[in-house]
């Protein structure tokens, strides 16, 4: 049986026209990190070029060696700057910070990461092979909500989530600014993107929760 991970996990669904506050359980990813605008980004193309391979061999692999297969997942990226505004008034993409990803089954170790990455470099693998890495996040609370469109419109959405919703449910923005990306944004128009937009958030006032926090995943003895 073909497990599909964006059925089966809760917070993998979300509502064009309404903010939902969601727990996301701890999951883990295939990371790439980078910086700067992902339209001109040389580094961006080159993330991206290397973790689409190792995503789909790593399937492969689990349904030959484990016999446990899998949909693998649409992309997602975690994005940051020093001022968030970057995000919603100025979009300066150029100041961005993001760590692009793929969710993969918790059946998954890094040795199998690691095996995968060869194959992909016997193929003839990109230069950001290497910075691959197998990591967990725990991103707890969230707020999130389905965009419709083009990704330079996000940001109208993005001000109302952390200027008002949140604000006005006694919260505040812990972690990083989270998309999913639904859509294949080579095959769909712009105007029909489908995109998460998620942003970890702990109570205003007290102790918060840890949220946000990338653990790695340690390797099995």
């Amino acid at each position: 049986m073909k497990v599909d991970l964006k059925k089966e996990i809760a917070s993998y669904s979300a509502a064009r026209g309404r903010f939902d506050v969601v727990t996301v359980p701890m999951l883990q990813y295939l990371m790439i990190d980078g910086h700067g605008d992902p339209n001109t980004s040389q580094t961006y193309a080159e993330a991206l070029a290397a973790i689409y391979p190792v995503a789909y061999k790593l399937k492969f692999f689990s349904k030959r060696e484990l016999d446990r297969d899998y949909t693998v997942m649409p992309l997602e990226a975690l994005w940051w700057a020093r001022d968030m505004d970057a995000f919603t008034a100025a979009r300066a993409k150029s100041q961005w910070n993001w760590t692009v990803m793929i969710l993969v089954p918790e059946w998954l170790t890094a040795e199998h990461v690691d095996a995968v990455r060869e194959t992909v470099r016997r193929s003839g693998g990109g230069p950001a092979l290497d910075a691959i890495r197998l990591e967990s996040l725990d991103e707890g609370t969230v707020v999130q909500t389905l965009h419709l469109g083009p990704y330079d419109d996000e940001g109208p959405v993005l001000e109302e989530m952390h200027h008002v919703f949140i604000p006005a449910r006694s919260l505040r923005m812990v972690g990083r600014h989270h998309e999913i990306y639904l859509s294949d944004a080579r095959r769909t128009a712009p105007e029909k993107l489908r995109t998460i937009l998620r942003q970890p958030v702990a109570p205003a006032t007290g102790v918060p929760p840890v949220a946000g926090a990338m653990v790695p995943r340690r390797r099995e003895e």
